[in-house]
């Protein structure tokens, strides 16, 4: 009589990445990309196929302090073994922070409610080299209260068409944005923007940030802001800011 197979188990992973280097989150054929160094690492622990189920695709070059991400195993092996199996045969740029077995239905996608983005910007004449992969270095003088007054102007249910990618597939570009503000470290002259939502188009956060960029440094007013909203019109905003000054900070569940 043939044993019954083994149950599968849910597990929840928060993981931490430098996107440096690598095609954002999203596996592609012969590209190096963070889902694809999780499942390849997995497969070899567990010794079956699995699929990584993340909360959401980070851009190329973008980071996270705690993307959470899902799968399903049969294997056995318990979730601090696995833990520490991971972190040893992962590349040093992606760490396992956190593992725990959760409810079969848990989805990390499907089931998030809020994300929190954070963009930081080094403010000064030149860039340190250590700080070079994980800021985008904006020399020109900016207006911190006009940044700020701009930013307030995105928060609440709204169509985002103006700030999303040209070629995204996404059916409806209508996101809450429950807060949108700077942080400024005038010692560092290093400023970090701020936003949760409950969903982010392509592109969406860097086309914020580089909008909010041309007025910073007066080249769009601040009453701008809701009229390229009203447009829906991605030529009516402003450049994309470069990925590496972007990260993924928290997940809400």
């Amino acid at each position: 009589m043939q044993s019954p197979r083994p149950r599968p188990r849910n597990l929840r992973l928060e993981v931490q990445y430098d996107g440096t280097g690598y095609h954002g989150w999203q596996i592609q054929p012969r590209l190096r990309t963070i889902q694809g160094e999780l499942t390849r690492t997995l497969e070899s622990i567990v010794r079956e196929p699995v699929h990584v189920c993340g909360s959401g695709r980070t851009d190329a070059g973008t980071h996270a302090l705690a993307q959470v991400c899902h799968f399903h195993t049969t294997s056995h092996m318990d979730s601090s073994s696995l833990w520490k199996a991971l972190n040893s045969r992962l590349p040093a740029t992606i760490r396992v922070t956190g593992i725990e077995q959760v409810a079969a239905d848990f989805h990390a996608r499907r089931h998030a409610r809020t994300k929190h983005y954070r963009y930081r910007i080094l403010n000064t004449p030149w860039c340190p080299p250590f700080e070079y992969p994980y800021v985008h270095h904006f020399y020109r003088i900016l207006d911190h209260e006009k940044l700020n007054r701009a930013a307030e102007l995105v928060v609440g249910r709204q169509d985002f068409s103006a700030f999303c990618d040209a070629g995204s597939q996404a059916r409806s570009k209508i996101r809450r944005v429950t807060s949108s503000l700077f942080v400024f470290d005038t010692r560092r002259k290093l400023l970090e923007y701020n936003v949760c939502a409950d969903g982010f188009l392509h592109h969406m956060v860097r086309n914020l940030v580089g909008t909010f960029l041309e007025v910073g440094r007066g080249k769009l007013p601040v009453e701008a802001i809701p009229a390229i909203l009203e447009s829906k019109n991605r030529s009516r905003a402003g450049p994309t800011a470069p990925a590496k000054g972007l990260f993924l900070v928290r997940v809400f569940y």
